[in-house]
């Protein structure tokens, strides 16, 4: 969630250092428009085709040790620790959230469902959808500036989207969506707790997210799983989530209870998912599982039982057929990742609920980005003049570090830094408290617990009095 923070550290200054040499970029998955950065065309429909690729591919982090920046850090809360920027992606923690939307059919589905199970089956696998873009994403988003800001809209995906950064110590940063055709809103504030151990950092989930079906008169809430980075010494950086996702239905009492399992000895867990939905009086109605990272199915408790049961007898399903992906190892750490990954076990009669999107042929050169990631930095031609200046297209740092600028882009991200201290300590002497211009803070009406709601008016584009952050 990022790292940065307005307090610098003197063990690494970026500007001394060169960066590696750049990665070849596949000459074929270049911008379909071979436009500038944000050109596009318009296809036959009408619809904007979003770029494919970066403008320049990411650095080698080879030369660089994050061990020399963390071991000072064992156990520390790190959201106040300043890392260089060669571990970051070039994408704001703002448009890391907005990467939520990416599987938004599933919200759609929701809406269309007459049968609230269906309903809660589809916003289920909009919860674990939601975390599946993490997928060997290594590299850091950038910690936004107090005041930052990000919109999207996609009107070929039906919704629009607006978040701003509330608080910068703690770093809290608020969201809210809405689909175009006024069938749902989403919205949310999120502000993960991050530690590290010795070989891992750890994002604990702090903040509610809540999904609202209006059609249904539905409210659904529930919090994300802990994100842990495996291997930040040596070895293969690899991640994974766990931990217990419960989502409430609101206006039936139904509840969808999801366990993401931690690896385990030999990885048998590895980013498995299991769970079931049950109603008010806690009578299952059906079980989820599969991977965060591949599929996610479901199926009636009586047939889940049953194929168990058939396993543990030996039966032909104990042994899966594995995947023709294998992970291997880079040391013999205990903490390294797993060297097989399994295949999710199909038990027959379940239904598919989700499937991951395929990633473009260039993505590792990409920071791993999938195609909806590829396409949240993109400057479309005119979009300056509506943007609010607040907004993560325009800040310097990571537009120069997209551009694959690095050098440039640590002393954008330097003054930046520096411009926030001043700015803070020019309050602090004036007595001014800082107020937040799209967000305010309040209850969530269907937890009771304290939330960033969104205050309206983004939209009406009236920006004559957001903060100078750049």
């Amino acid at each position: 969630t990022g790292f940065d923070s307005d307090n610098s550290s003197g063990d690494f200054s970026e500007a001394n250092h060169k960066a590696a040499e750049m990665l070849d970029l596949d000459p074929h998955q270049s911008s379909r428009s071979g436009k500038h950065n944000g050109e596009t065309d318009i296809q036959e429909n009408g619809i904007k085709r979003h770029r494919t690729s970066l403008p320049a591919p990411m650095f080698s982090r080879s030369d660089f040790s994050v061990w020399s920046i963390l071991k000072k850090c064992i156990g520390l809360e790190l959201s106040k620790i300043t890392m260089p920027i060669v571990f970051n992606e070039p994408l704001s923690f703002l448009q890391r959230i907005t990467e939520y939307m990416e599987h938004i059919y599933l919200i759609n589905k929701a809406c269309s469902q007459a049968d609230p199970l269906e309903r809660m089956q589809a916003v289920a696998a909009f919860a674990v959808s939601a975390v599946a873009s993490q997928w060997e994403r290594t590299g850091k988003p950038f910690n936004p500036l107090l005041g930052e800001t990000y919109e999207l809209t996609r009107e070929d995906l039906g919704f629009r989207f607006i978040s701003e950064q509330v608080s910068h110590h703690p770093p809290i940063s608020a969201f809210y969506s809405e689909g175009l055709n006024k069938d749902f809103v989403f919205h949310g504030s999120i502000y993960p707790k991050l530690k590290f151990w010795g070989k891992s950092i750890e994002a604990e989930p702090r903040g509610t997210i809540t999904l609202e079906l209006l059609k249904h008169n539905e409210a659904y809430t529930w919090t994300n799983p802990t994100c842990c980075v495996h291997n930040v010494i040596i070895g293969k950086l690899w991640l994974e989530q766990y931990g217990t996702v419960e989502i409430v239905n609101h206006s039936t009492g139904d509840k969808c209870v999801l366990n993401f399992k931690p690896c385990g000895l030999f990885g048998k867990e590895l980013h498995k998912v299991e769970g079931y939905i049950q109603d008010k009086n806690k009578k299952k109605l059906c079980v989820i599982y599969g991977k965060w990272t591949e599929c996610l199915w479901c199926t009636d408790p009586t047939t889940y039982e049953a194929y168990k049961k058939n396993e543990k007898r030996g039966g032909e399903q104990k042994k899966p057929k594995q995947s023709e992906d294998v992970i291997k190892s880079e040391n013999d750490e205990a903490d390294d990742m797993p060297e097989v990954q399994e295949t999710v076990q199909f038990i027959p009669g379940s239904k598919l609920l989700w499937r991951i999107n395929c990633r473009p042929p260039n993505s590792s050169q990409m920071y791993n980005f999938t195609s909806f990631a590829v396409s949240l930095n993109e400057l479309e031609k005119g979009m300056e003049a509506i943007l609010a200046p607040t907004d993560c297209r325009l800040r310097p740092d990571i537009r120069n570090m997209e551009d694959g600028n690095m050098d440039l882009a640590s002393k954008e991200k330097e003054r930046l830094e520096e411009k926030q201290r001043a700015a803070r300590k020019e309050r602090a002497k004036d007595d001014v408290e800082w107020h937040t211009r799209w967000f305010h803070q309040g209850t969530n009406p269907y937890t009771g617990t304290p939330d960033w709601l969104y205050s309206g008016g983004y939209f009406d584009r009236n920006f004559s009095d957001c903060p100078d952050i750049y």
